[in-house]
């Protein structure tokens, strides 16, 4: 089973750029594209919030348009810069939420591999939080079968990553998140975005790693007090496989064209 984890991809309206500065919408779709090509395909795509940039509808219109290209189930979660009913409204068409429930979701055990979506948003604010309502979520499904290799999608980290301007906003309550994987040890991995770069740990008892952005990578600066700043570095994706008897390697995926293939390895 081959899973896509695409994040963070700050889709504007049409004819507006991602800070007035970087074209995200023609680097999500050259992403979509690098995704398309790749053989054999990704059987599902998961995207890990931050859709788009300012929660305008206009921008979900863009979205749409762009996951038009797949042709694989998508399931996504909201990030800090989404809106709930916009989100959705664009997820869930006639039936979306009103905007006061978490959009969570479940891909179910139809496959090798499940994903839940954990939206730990605050409508808002930019940090995430475990709060009571998502911990029941998360224990309840987990708890639903407890011997099916599982995911957990959440957007922002439970953890801090060194980068102080944007370890401020991360998941709040992190340690009930711990306390929960701890007790299921068939959660293979804990899938964050938020940060806009690929960072990997061991976190109760199990392997939490982010996406990179297909946008922006944020600036990996770990020094005390340093000024916050992005850059347009190579952006790329995901891809986790599962195969029988190996479980779950993950891939970091670079979006582009490169020369090649060239024959040698």
């Amino acid at each position: 089973m081959l899973i896509a984890h695409l994040s963070d991809p700050h889709v504007r309206a049409q004819g507006q750029l991602y800070q007035g500065l970087v074209d995200s919408n023609a680097m999500f779709d050259q992403a979509i594209r690098t995704l398309n090509a790749l053989r054999p395909e990704p059987d599902i795509v998961i995207i890990g919030g931050d859709l788009v940039d300012d929660g305008q509808p206009a921008a979900y219109d863009a979205v749409q348009q762009a996951l038009s290209g797949l042709r694989q189930p998508i399931y996504a979660i909201p990030g800090n810069h989404d809106d709930r009913a916009a989100f959705g409204a664009c997820f869930g068409g006639s039936d979306a939420p009103t905007g006061q429930r978490p959009l969570h979701f479940d891909t179910g055990v139809s496959g090798p591999v499940r994903v839940l979506g954990l939206d730990i948003t605050v409508p808002g604010e930019h940090h995430g939080d475990m709060d009571d309502a998502a911990c029941r979520w998360l224990s309840d499904r987990l708890a639903e079968h407890p011997q099916t290799p599982t995911m957990v999608l959440m957007h922002q980290p439970s953890v801090d990553t060194g980068m102080s301007y944007i370890d401020a906003y991360h998941c709040r309550r992190g340690v009930r998140l711990s306390e929960i994987v701890q007790r299921h040890p068939n959660v293979e991995r804990i899938l964050c975005g938020h940060i806009h770069r690929s960072m990997q740990m061991r976190f109760g008892g199990t392997l939490l790693m982010s996406a990179p952005s297909t946008t922006t990578a944020i600036a990996l600066r770990l020094e005390d007090g340093a000024e916050p700043a992005s850059f347009i570095e190579p952006p790329a994706f995901l891809l986790h496989h599962w195969t029988p008897g190996t479980g779950l390697i993950t891939h970091w995926v670079p979006v582009g064209n490169f020369p090649g293939p060239l024959p040698f390895f």
